[in-house]
């Protein structure tokens, strides 16, 4: 039996594995090789890391946490999670994993507004995290797909860092098409307009149902609820990531950092909360 199991090889996965690790506690990180940032070419907003690639930065956790003995990493998805508090079983294509504690790293899955090729360019030529992209257009005309008050606000942000932006909904948008230097959006009332790149906003759900299996709590944000430390409602059970959400602080956990953070408290409080008197 592992003292833990990290279901997740994303940055807060990793870096609980890493915590976990460096406390000689015997921990397998269980990773399905799927990503929400699979398709991003470069990792901005990440001191030391800037510009590096997210597999890279992957491989390069992956080659620190070799150097620990207690650690063992897979690359296996996880079909099932179930148990209690210091007998949980992990399900895999090899069999059943047990551990005392869990650690879930799982991560988001992106839906993105229905507009044709919109997906196509995701990670690339469209995003949603001015911190993490906005830099990339510096002095170019950008677009904002967005409803409601919150392309006001993306605009603001990103006002001293663009040329111009250009505003709609993405119900009037028929079309995203690359083009040299851009992207081209055709609009519902025949117009075109070219941008060197796009800004919307994606609705972020659950990648896996191991949380809800367990029965976690999950906000309405989707995330699920962890406090402050990265402990979920359910006992032995910690998050990390942007698929954990503290109930207090409102939206959900987006860069990098912030995942790596969060996972190593989750890491460090399943070891913390193993000390017995």
């Amino acid at each position: 039996m592992y003292d833990v199991i990290v279901i997740g090889g994303g940055p807060a996965g990793l870096q609980a594995a890493l915590t976990i690790g460096r406390m000689h506690r015997d921990v397998l990180l269980l990773d399905s090789g799927e990503y929400r940032n699979s398709t991003v070419e470069h990792a901005h907003n990440l001191l030391t890391n800037d510009g590096r690639s997210p597999a890279e930065l992957r491989r390069i956790a992956r080659d620190e946490l070799a150097a620990y003995d207690t650690v063992a990493v897979r690359t296996k998805p996880v079909t099932s999670v179930s148990g209690e508090l210091g007998d949980f079983d992990v399900v895999t294509a090899d069999g059943v994993a047990r551990a005392a504690r869990l650690v879930l790293a799982t991560g988001m899955r992106d839906e993105l507004p229905p507009v044709p090729g919109l997906a196509e360019q995701w990670g690339r030529l469209v995003a949603q995290c001015p911190f993490c992209h906005g830099h990339e257009f510096a002095g170019r005309r950008v677009g904002i797909l967005i409803d409601g008050e919150h392309a006001g606000m993306i605009e603001r942000m990103l006002r001293p860092v663009v040329a111009s932006a250009f505003l709609a909904r993405p119900a009037d948008v028929t079309l995203v098409s690359e083009v040299d230097g851009g992207l081209e959006l055709a609009l519902a009332d025949g117009s075109v307009e070219h941008v060197a790149g796009v800004f919307t906003a994606a609705t972020a759900v659950q990648r896996a149902p191991f949380a809800e299996q367990l029965g976690c709590r999950v906000l309405p944000s989707g995330g699920v609820e962890i406090d402050a430390m990265g402990r979920t409602t359910v006992p032995g059970v910690y998050a990390g990531g942007d698929m954990a959400h503290v109930a207090a602080v409102p939206g959900p956990m987006v860069s990098l950092a912030a995942a790596i953070a969060s996972g190593q408290l989750a890491g460090a409080s399943a070891v913390r909360d193993a000390i017995t008197p």
